[in-house]
């Protein structure tokens, strides 16, 4: 399955009162290379493995597979990854037809809030809140599996 998605940076919390439902969200990388991720992510209480390809030249889609895990394998799994486990809050806002997810990041990528909206293809257009910040579509450094390598915490001041 291709996912195509736009990410942008968030300036304000008011998506949170906007947002209809939110989760927590704890990942890791077995696999962190940039032609191949594989994802171990416990949200709320369920878990999931993800499979994602090599991004399009312009970022906006790639191949994601994703398969239902128990919670107990996901957290073996855990053990197993590269160090750099991602923590964040996960709000969902609807807009149009569309919902953007934000995360709110923890732990070493405090500071840091991201939103992005899946598409059904390039060419979809959707209106902007007001709470939407630069586009970052594309720049491997938003990347989560990057984040758990050079976290949010590192970086020079934005």
């Amino acid at each position: 399955m291709i996912e195509i998605e736009r990410k942008f940076l968030v300036t304000s919390n008011k998506f949170k009162a906007e947002a209809f439902k939110s989760s927590e969200i704890k990942q890791g990388y077995l696999n962190s290379h940039p032609e191949r991720t594989t994802r171990i992510r416990i949200q709320d209480k369920m878990a999931f493995i993800t499979i994602k390809g090599k991004s399009s030249k312009s970022g906006l889609s790639r191949y994601e597979w994703e398969k239902e895990i128990p919670v107990d394998e996901a957290l073996e799994l855990l053990k197993l990854c590269e160090p750099g486990v991602i923590e964040k809050i996960r709000y969902f806002v609807k807009s149009e037809e569309f919902t953007f997810e934000i995360d709110e990041f923890f732990g070493d990528n405090k500071g840091l809030t991201m939103a992005e909206i899946e598409l059904k293809s390039e060419e979809d257009t959707f209106e902007k809140p007001d709470w939407l910040g630069d586009e970052v579509t594309g720049d491997s450094q938003y990347y989560n599996s990057q984040l758990s390598k050079n976290p949010f915490k590192n970086w020079t001041k934005q």
